[in-house]
């Protein structure tokens, strides 16, 4: 095992174009959890090259060659006598043991409970880093980001390879029955849906048991490549599933529906920007620390908005919101209302504010 870790530690890292992401890292320890293909292993190579070769250890605990047993009996040595500062495991693996060392950052899809470590959630590429990507901002920019989803990596990938690209990463990644979870969610995507419903629908082809199923999906959110909104003051109601990223409306499902599509897309940012939002009838996100509701509403013309903003004004009234902000494709203005604030504005000037 020592002479794969001397191998590991003598070779160079290589980070192709690296473009700067919202997440960076400091001096500390670090857990950085995300799912497949997110940027973590990009975001600590580029970290690890500001710092001297040697002060470094860099391991992908995917590697066949590594034996745990072996390795949780050399790696402190090891570090030790080449006075290693810093050792990054990718992929990280339970059974792998930890110790004090002046730098640890271990990555995984799976969160773990390690007090000592400082959580970094890297999600795939919001808005703002998606235009890091594009070579000019213009109009176009808004309509890639619809074609290519928040995968850093897609950029690097042949447009008619893009589907299979995200398909086989995904079922690498995923058990065969979270990938048919996940497939079903993406017909779904942005309506309300329960456990049992992917349950019924799955038990038709697939042989497996409720509780299975469950605990599938659970693990599905834990590494958030779905996530749930909560109807506003009903826990048990029946809750929203929005998907970790765009793309995979199209990668997962023939299915089309811009404005469910767009919606997830909202949501997305409002998650990213650690926005806690729930839903209610005809209302797409209500933010309670901002008495704040969301609209998304890509297409729509001036008798088709009034009559949306009529059918919520009870809600509006009772709650006591102070704005409503529908989200558009390109509309932009304001429209007069006795109790609320409200405005339209384009998704691109949105997601870039504040």
């Amino acid at each position: 095992m020592e002479s794969l870790l001397e191998e590991l530690y003598k070779t160079d890292l290589h980070v192709e174009k690296y473009h700067q992401r919202k997440a960076f890292l400091e001096e500390k320890s670090y857990q950085i959890n995300g799912i497949t293909h997110s940027g973590k292993t990009k975001l600590v190579k580029n970290y690890l090259l500001s710092l001297k070769k040697n002060s470094y250890l860099y391991i992908d605990c995917h590697d066949i060659r590594i034996d745990i047993i072996d390795l949780n009996r050399t790696l402190m040595d090891f570090c030790s006598k080449n006075t290693i500062d810093v050792i990054v495991l990718d992929n990280y693996i339970e059974s792998i043991n930890l110790f004090t060392i002046s730098q640890l950052i271990i990555c995984s899809q799976k969160h773990y409970e390690i007090d000592f470590l400082e959580s970094i959630w890297l999600y795939p590429l919001d808005y703002e880093e998606f235009l890091a990507y594009e070579h000019k901002y213009d109009s176009s920019a808004l309509n890639h980001f619809f074609k290519l989803g928040g995968f850093p990596s897609i950029h690097k990938v042949n447009a008619d390879e893009r589907t299979l690209f995200i398909q086989k990463i995904l079922q690498y990644t995923l058990t065969e029955i979270e990938f048919d979870i996940l497939c079903f969610c993406a017909k779904m995507m942005s309506q309300k849906v329960s456990p049992y419903t992917i349950y019924e629908r799955l038990k038709l082809t697939k042989k497996i048991s409720k509780d299975k199923l469950y605990k599938l999906y659970e693990e599905l959110l834990l590494k958030r490549y779905i996530h749930e909104v909560q109807k506003i003051n009903k826990p048990k109601a029946i809750k929203k599933v929005y998907l970790c990223d765009i793309s995979l409306k199209s990668a997962l499902t023939i299915d089309k529906h811009f404005g469910r599509l767009f919606e997830n897309m909202v949501y997305l940012e409002l998650l990213k920007s650690n926005i806690e939002c729930f839903y209610d009838d005809g209302i797409d996100f209500y933010i309670p620390s901002k008495d704040e509701l969301i609209m998304c509403i890509p297409f729509a013309d001036d008798r088709a908005l009034f009559k949306k903003i009529e059918q919520i004004e009870f809600f509006i009234f009772t709650q006591q919101i102070k704005k409503v902000t529908i989200i558009t494709m390109n509309r932009e203005g304001n429209i007069s209302h006795p109790f609320s604030k409200v405005e339209m504005i384009p998704f691109d000037i949105w997601a870039l504010g504040d």
